[in-house]
C-alpha cells in the first residue's frame, strides 16, 4: 500500500506510574532519520524505541518527543540522594576554583542530576514497558495516516497516469492525419511557387519528414513507463524511489515528443504531459 512521509500521532496513556504522552511528526526525507527527546532517565531505551521506527518505517524525517509527568503524591514528597548531591556540588565547587569569575552552585541544576532524586515507589521497569507499549501504538497511528493520506496520493497519480495514456493514444492515432496535412501543404507550397517537383522527388520529402516525426517509439516507451507506475503504486513496500525514478523516464519522452512535434496540437499535448508528470513529481516526493 502506498505511504505518504507526511503524518502525525499522538498517544497519551495514564498509569500508575504517571502519564505518557508520544507526539510523533513524519515528514519527507530522502532515507530515514528519527530525532528523540527524551528525558534522560529514559535514555537506555533510546536504541529499542529508534529500532521500532525502523522495523516498521522505510523513509521520513521523525520527529519523536516523549513527555513524562510524575504522579501527584510522588511530586510533593522527593527523596534527594545527599551522597550523590554532596558529591556533585564538591564537584562544581573544584571546577569553578579553577576560575577567579566563578558563580554559585544552582541547587536547581544539583536536583537537575540523574539519582539525585530518589524515587522508592517508582517502578522503572514497569515504566519502561509501557512506555514501548504506548511507542508502539502511537507507530501504528502513524502508519495508518501515513496510509490514508498514501492513498490520495495514489488516486492522484493514477488519474495523471490515464490521462497521460490518453494523451498517447491521441497523438498515436492522429499520426496520419498530421503527415496527410502536411503533404498536401508541401504540395500546394510548390504549386505557390511554379516550381516543377516531380512525384518522386516530392514522396522523397515526405519520407524524410516522416522519419523525422516519427515518435511511435517515444509513445510506446511512455505508455510503457505509465504501465509500470500503476505496477509500482500496487506493492506493498516503499516505492517513493523508484516512482521518482520513473518521473524522469516520463519526462525524458515528453520532451522529445516536443522535438519532435511538426503541428500546434502535439506541440501542446507535449506541454500537457509535463504539466501532468511534473503535478505526479512533486506528489511522489512526499511518498515512502
Amino acid at each position: 500500500m502506498t505511504r505518504s512521509m507526511t503524518a502525525f500521532a499522538r498517544q497519551e496513556q495514564q498509569t500508575d506510574q504517571g502519564s505518557l504522552t508520544w507526539e510523533i511528526r513524519s515528514v519527507n526525507h530522502r532515507y530515514l532519520e528519527v530525532a528523540l527527546r527524551l528525558e534522560e532517565s529514559f535514555r537506555p531505551l533510546e536504541m529499542k524505541i529508534r529500532k521500532m521506527f525502523t522495523d516498521k518505517l522505510g523513509r521520513g524525517k521523525i520527529d519523536a518527543v516523549l513527555r513524562y509527568k510524575a504522579p501527584e503524591q510522588q511530586q510533593s514528597s522527593l527523596e534527594i540522594d545527599k551522597e550523590l548531591a554532596q558529591s556533585v556540588v564538591n564537584s562544581c565547587e573544584q571546577v569553578a576554583s579553577f576560575s577567579e569569575q566563578s558563580a554559585p552552585v544552582d541547587p536547581l541544576r544539583v536536583l537537575q542530576w540523574p539519582g539525585v532524586i530518589i524515587s522508592d515507589s517508582l517502578d522503572q521497569s514497569a515504566l519502561n514497558k509501557t512506555i514501548l507499549s504506548s511507542l508502539k501504538v502511537a507507530i501504528e497511528e502513524l502508519i495508518t495516516t501515513r496510509e490514508t493520506e498514501g492513498a490520495a496520493l495514489q488516486q492522484m497519480i493514477e488519474q495523471r497516469c490515464d490521462d497521460i495514456n490518453t494523451i498517447a493514444i491521441d497523438v498515436r492515432e492522429r499520426m496520419p492525419d498530421i503527415l496527410a496535412q502536411h503533404r498536401q501543404r508541401l504540395a500546394e507550397r510548390v504549386a505557390e511557387l511554379a516550381v516543377n517537383l516531380d512525384a518522386e522527388r516530392l514522396e522523397q520529402e515526405m519520407v524524410v519528414l516522416a522519419q523525422k516525426s516519427d515518435v511511435a517509439e517515444e509513445l510506446d516507451r511512455l505508455q510503457s513507463h505509465v504501465i509500470e507506475v500503476q505496477n509500482v503504486l500496487q506493492r506493498d513496500e516503499p516505492v517513493g524511489r523508484r516512482l521518482d525514478f520513473l518521473m524522469q523516464e516520463l519526462n525524458r519522452e515528453a520532451n522529445t515528443l516536443a522535438s519532435k512535434s511538426i503541428d500546434s496540437d502535439t506541440t501542446r499535448h507535449s506541454v500537457d504531459l509535463k504539466v501532468l508528470i511534473e503535478q505526479m513529481r512533486e506528489q511522489i516526493q512526499n511518498i515512502e
